[in-house]
């Protein structure tokens, strides 16, 4: 029997800045590098239990964005499903790490895919991280923007 699924989630948590950064966490029990993610409470929601997770794993308070997808596999003998949202973290940390985590890093995208240790998280990563990060404007488009509202003015 396959036993009952194991119900986690977790977060693609981005903080701002003048690159756009990625938290990943290092495990204390193993030392591997992993997204911030965790089991869910019984009776608990899974974005509720995202941002809980999160906040324990990074120490850092983070406002939940969209629903980015799931990854799914087995977990001593039985699947787990684990969800994943987009979060935004306040640029300084406002809780201690829980005791199950020795470090957190914040990475670029390309240097946080390489550092994960489970393929199936880098793979995940990869093909999220890109809708993750918050796209700037570029001074281009802002500059076209304005010279719109500038003609636009002059015809009336």
């Amino acid at each position: 029997m396959a036993g009952k699924i194991i119900q986690a989630a977790g977060g693609i948590v981005v903080r701002k800045g003048a690159r756009p950064l990625i938290a990943i966490v290092q495990r204390s029990k193993d030392d591997r590098w992993v997204l911030p993610r965790g089991k869910l409470k019984r009776t608990e929601r899974a974005v509720v239990g995202a941002r809980r997770e999160v906040v324990e794993e990074t120490g850092h308070r983070v406002k939940v964005r969209e629903f980015l997808g799931a990854i799914t596999y087995r977990a001593q003998g039985r699947p787990k499903v684990v969800q994943f949202w987009r979060m935004q973290a306040a640029v300084r940390p406002s809780h201690d790490l829980m005791k199950d985590i020795a470090a957190v890093e914040w990475l670029p995208l390309k240097a946080a895919v390489r550092r994960l240790f489970y393929p199936l998280e880098k793979l995940f990563l990869k093909s999220v991280g890109r809708s993750a990060i918050p796209r700037r404007k570029s001074k281009t488009k802002a500059k076209k923007k304005k010279q719109n509202k500038k003609n636009k003015k002059r015809r009336l």
